[in-house]
């Protein structure tokens, strides 16, 4: 039995960490934060490195790897908080392309993206909580017309997967981002080195992805298997917090100790370390039942979403508080890991909906067979 990543997928998440420690450091994030746009040269980077085709099929200019492999590199872009699309170009556009796209749409989106060339997003929101009854945007005519908001990495996104509706039922569309019938707003957000956007289509020319109707059920199935694949993210992420909080609680004196030393401090990094273990658990079993297509994706899905959120949201806080004073200024790097654990947390629906999810696809699992 299998309770890691093995070798070539190690030596995938190794590859990852070194080349994002030279190219990506917390400098370079500072950039995009402090207003420096979005660093191509880094995505480029990325794309020559093939990370962004890890998952896409040879034929499609991607390695035509698995879903592990991902899922190992995909922990090592949340260590780094990469200021970089990867969950809405890899995980989600290029995902549903590869899913329920025809074999024409495959071949004219999918090398684009594992070559870095075009950036894909997911455009299902409309401002308020996400239903099967909230979606207003429509499909008439081989149009689309509605807006969208928030759009992650809308702003710089060359293709949408739109949820639209499409006469009296939802369904997805692929809409090219570049005509003239689309609009873009730059939207503030907490994380600006993840940008959003509002996306207004007035008579955009797009067309179906996958079957008409079939919207609704193949968006829960992309966002459970984008859930696992941002988990990794979120543990990344949660990880490097905790030891930025143990480096600092080593070196820091107080009252002519280290305050790693103070029973405080130490319980604080030790619940850091518990929420961190347990997410890293529950994303395993997110990555088992992803590569595997077993039946448990949706509940495995959940479950890692849940509590890799609430490990990433805590271990940055809790990096914060080992910090002290220090913690709260700009010149220190804490800041940089909360945004993120809050942006993520958000990325694909909120907690609270995610958690909904869990509680009903657990009480599903004990139902009573029928008579």
């Amino acid at each position: 039995m299998q309770f890691d990543f093995n070798e070539q997928q190690n030596e995938f998440r190794q590859e990852a960490r070194r080349f994002l420690a030279a190219e990506c450091s917390t400098e370079r994030v500072r950039k995009a934060l402090e207003g420096g746009g979005f660093d191509r040269s880094l995505w480029q980077g990325v794309a020559e490195m093939g990370f962004l085709g890890i998952a896409i099929p040879e034929e499609h200019g991607g390695l035509g790897l698995g879903y592990l492999e991902l899922c190992a590199v995909a922990e090592e872009f949340g260590r780094a908080i990469a200021p970089l699309p990867i969950l809405s170009s890899v995980y989600l556009a290029a995902e549903a392309i590869k899913s329920f796209g025809t074999g024409e749409q495959q071949a004219a989106w999918l090398p684009k993206i594992a070559a870095g060339a075009a950036i894909g997003c997911l455009a299902s929101s409309e401002g308020e909580r996400l239903s099967d009854k909230s979606v207003r945007t429509a499909f008439v005519n081989g149009m689309l017309s509605g807006t969208k908001t928030p759009v992650l990495d809308g702003d710089i996104a060359d293709v949408a997967i739109v949820l639209a509706k499409d006469a009296d039922a939802l369904s997805l569309f692929l809409l090219d981002l570049s005509q003239e019938g689309v609009t873009r707003k730059t939207l503030n957000t907490i994380d600006p080195t993840r940008g959003q956007a509002e996306l207004t289509f007035n008579n955009a020319a797009a067309e179906r992805l996958g079957e008409r109707g079939e919207g609704w059920a193949s968006l829960q199935t992309l966002l459970d298997r984008a859930a696992v694949l941002v988990a990794f993210e979120q543990i990344g992420g949660a990880d490097r917090a905790l030891e930025m909080g143990r480096d600092y609680a080593l070196e820091r004196m107080a009252f002519g100790r280290q305050i790693g030393s103070f029973q405080a401090i130490k319980h604080m990094l030790a619940d850091m370390y518990v929420s961190a273990t347990l997410a890293r658990s529950n994303a395993y079993y997110g990555a088992w039942a992803l590569s595997t297509g077993a039946a448990e994706l949706p509940r495995a899905a959940a479950t890692a979403r849940v509590s890799a959120t609430n490990a990433f949201r805590h271990c940055a806080k809790n990096n914060i508080q080992v910090h002290g004073g220090m913690g709260f200024t700009w010149q220190m790097d804490c800041h940089l890991f909360y945004r993120r654990s809050n942006q993520l947390a958000l990325a694909l629906g909120s907690l609270p909906d995610w958690e909904e999810k869990l509680v009903t696809r657990l009480a599903a699992v004990n139902e009573p067979l029928a008579a």
